[in-house]
């Protein structure tokens, strides 16, 4: 492309949305539209994995040491224990605090601890992990240090939570790229359509003697245009339409198990896909559209 014709090419492609106004509406409400349903699947896979990443906290392997070893000799293993590559870390709990947090939780049965100490009782860790989906194999690495006698892992809840965040992770993937290609594949029909009123145009061009890309470049220029201005506008709506459903969570008694994470802190990543899918879908379009018309 001559830096010459840049101008020209950037006038004709705005002279070209205001000639089809209405197919240039129908184009940017298009891409609006894919932009805003590829953007609500993506946060709700974000936020579901938010969900799930704050149970896995709650989610606590219980490694029980052996009754033989004395509190610092089961304090020592604490190092052993946060060793494991999949442990964050390890809390150590004695009996004498495990037998007090019983005792608070059954407050309104204290016929339950007549007669017994915290002697019974072993001491223990709460294991905290990085990855829920190894609870399997931190468990067993546990298992095999010397001086932990038992480790309790609620595994199927583990595995419950994993297969939920593939399930929501693949079937948001899934619908994105089904959406990008839909999006596509109007985005180009559209514009087509508002080409077909310049077939002659274009067929004159081409009749005396104007290159392929000197006719294609004013179409390129108003596709962009439109992909910009409907990924801006998408944007603007998504972040709008976000607010207002997260605040209606947070205020909602019954979904209060439900946290929204603030869309701040997914601004920016959505900001750059937004622009990128508008980009392309708008340059796409607009070069699938004019190429059947530049075969003269």
């Amino acid at each position: 492309m001559k830096r010459n014709n840049t101008g020209y090419y950037i006038k004709e492609g705005i002279n070209g949305i205001f000639a089809h106004g209405f197919m240039s509406f129908a184009s940017v409400c298009i891409i609006v539209a894919c932009l805003i349903i590829m953007g609500s699947f993506g946060l709700l896979a974000v936020n579901v994995n938010a969900i799930i990443k704050s149970f896995e906290k709650d989610n606590v392997v219980l490694a029980f040491v052996d009754e033989n070893l004395t509190e610092q000799e089961a304090r020592a293993l604490e190092s052993q224990v946060e060793s494991i590559p999949n442990v964050e870390y390890a809390t150590f709990i004695s009996r004498d605090e495990a037998m007090e947090a019983f005792k608070n939780k059954f407050h309104n049965k204290p016929s339950l601890f007549e007669g017994i100490d915290s002697s019974v009782l072993r001491h223990r860790y709460a294991v905290y992990m990085r990855d829920i989906s190894l609870t399997e194999q931190t468990r067993n690495d546990i298992a095999q240090i010397e001086g932990i006698a038992q480790v309790n892992a609620n595994l199927t809840i583990a595995k419950g939570f994993v297969t939920v965040r593939n399930i929501v992770s693949g079937v948001s993937f899934v619908l994105v790229a089904i959406l990008l290609i839909i999006s596509l594949f109007i985005m180009s029909n559209t514009i087509k359509l508002a080409t077909f009123d310049r077939r002659e145009e274009v067929a004159i061009m081409k009749m005396v003697g104007a290159t392929n890309s000197f006719i294609r470049w004013p179409f390129i220029f108003q596709g962009f245009i439109l992909g910009i201005i409907g990924a801006l506008t998408a944007y603007i709506a998504q972040w709008i339409i976000y607010t207002l459903v997260s605040d209606l969570i947070l205020k909602s008694y019954t979904l209060s198990f439900i946290t929204a994470i603030p869309f701040s802190m997914v601004a920016i990543p959505m900001f750059v896909v937004f622009v990128a899918i508008g980009f392309g879908v708008g340059i796409g379009g607009s070069a699938m559209a004019i190429k059947n018309y530049l075969k003269v």
